[in-house]
């Protein structure tokens, strides 16, 4: 591991055979700034030349690279095959046979630092067995992180206001999750609710409804209670999505073949599986995190803006980390709409909280040169993207069966993105014919 190791002999991808015969993976790689366009990218805040913009952003400060491999796994969407195959493609795992969960990890995924990115959730084709497949990971990887996404955290949020008081600031959190959430709350049907007596106790289709959704008057009253944390156009852009969630959330139901009252039996099973103690899925929230870093490299779901990088500056990481654990529990309305959760959503539009030359400061300040992030899904593998002159590689490479199929792709899914202590990033994508490879020639810390 200590040895000099070229990237392209990284492209070795043990038990390919077991792979899906129409999966391309890439044998050769390119100089990430030769990839062309969809492979680089800047914002407006730079009218100068991408070249030059990345000259100067590497120039800020020396690079500090991990102690170790850090492999970065970007939204696998409840598409357990994806997430498999893509760890293969990392070379951080073995096939070992035709099942999702016959794998195991090689001595490189022993020794690396195993990160994913968030959106575990949605879409499908089932979460369960990518929760399997979670575990299986779990009890292989000394080192493996889970990042929470903005799918996670809906989950997490709409599933635990059920058993509490009704609260104008929160009661629309179960809608809040959308028809996407229906496939899942499905398959929680079928698994778990399809013995005799499974609906005992469970209330009438017109109580079920009215727990479930928020009240006629949550519409008058939110605003008022969301000016606080909210810009008054982000407020009327919540009521809209709502109105539009509560007219789809239904039909998506009768579409599923789900009434009211197995909705409410499902949701509540997901409880009863996440979070009560005991629960076979109550490891995945305890064990997300909201952030990470390795050396210069800041990990996160979606991105950074100006608030969450003063927070870090002043408290760090470890207290931005617990602060996330505590609000979503106890106070989901201040985190959801608070400065933590724009780093699982924002996309860096102008909706968003901004990320200025003055955030990107700060972050420099503390040694931070680049960010590592899924979210914003990608057509042609991993793109580097400049934000105020700050280096972004994005790595939600659009993975699930359901993505795929919606924007064109063919074929299985499967990407990883390697920052290596030797001082590179290889992003290996079956959507981009050779691995990508970022090799600044600058000194190192």
């Amino acid at each position: 591991m200590n040895k000099k190791t070229h990237p392209g002999k990284l492209l070795n991808y043990p038990g390919r055979r077991w792979l899906p015969s129409e999966l391309h993976l890439p044998d050769q790689t390119i100089d990430w700034l030769e990839a062309g366009r969809g492979a680089v990218g800047k914002d407006r805040s730079d009218h100068k030349s991408l070249g030059h913009g990345l000259e100067k952003a590497l120039r800020q400060a020396p690079w500090a690279w991990p102690k170790r491999p850090v492999y970065f796994f970007g939204d696998p969407h409840a598409d357990a095959d994806a997430l498999v195959n893509s760890l293969v493609a990392a070379g951080v795992a073995k096939k070992t046979g035709a099942g999702t969960q016959a794998f195991r990890l090689t001595r490189r995924g022993r020794a690396s630092l195993l990160i994913l990115g968030g959106d575990f959730l949605d879409k499908g084709p089932s979460l369960l067995r990518l929760l399997d497949v979670l575990q299986q990971l779990r009890a292989q990887s000394p080192e493996l992180i889970l990042l929470a996404g903005n799918h996670d955290l809906r989950l997490l949020m709409g599933i635990g206001i059920l058993d509490r008081p009704r609260d104008r600031r929160t009661e629309h959190f179960f809608l809040r999750m959308g028809p996407k959430i229906v496939p899942f709350l499905k398959e929680v049907s079928d698994t778990f609710l399809q013995h005799k007596g499974a609906l005992k106790g469970v209330p009438s289709h017109a109580e079920c409804r009215r727990r479930l959704y928020p009240s006629d008057k949550w519409f008058r009253d939110f605003p008022g209670l969301a000016q606080w944390v909210m810009p008054e156009a982000t407020v009327h852009k919540e009521l809209d999505r709502m109105e539009k969630k509560l007219q789809r959330f239904e039909q998506a139901c009768q579409q599923q073949g789900l009434g009211m009252r197995q909705v409410y039996a499902a949701a509540h099973r997901c409880r009863q599986l996440f979070l009560r103690e005991g629960g076979a899925y109550h490891w995945f929230y305890q064990a997300m995190q909201l952030a990470h870093r390795e050396g210069s490299f800041l990990f996160v779901h979606a991105g950074v803006d100006d608030r969450l990088a003063g927070l870090i500056e002043r408290s760090g990481l470890d207290y931005i980390n617990h602060q996330f654990s505590e609000q979503v529990v106890n106070d989901p309305f201040e985190f959801y709409y608070g400065p933590l959760a724009n780093a699982l959503r924002t996309k860096y539009r102008n909706t968003d909280m901004p990320l200025t030359a003055h955030g990107v400061k700060r972050l420099h300040r503390l040694g931070i040169s680049a960010v590592v992030h899924g979210h914003r899904n990608r057509l042609n593998g991993q793109r580097l993207m400049l934000r105020q002159g700050l280096p972004h590689f994005e790595c939600d490479t659009t993975l699930d069966c359901h993505s795929r199929r919606h924007e064109g792709l063919q074929g299985p899914g499967a990407a990883a993105t390697l920052i290596d202590p030797q001082g590179f990033v290889l992003g290996i994508s079956n959507d981009y014919p050779l691995a990508k490879l970022f090799q600044p020639h600058l000194p190192q810390t």
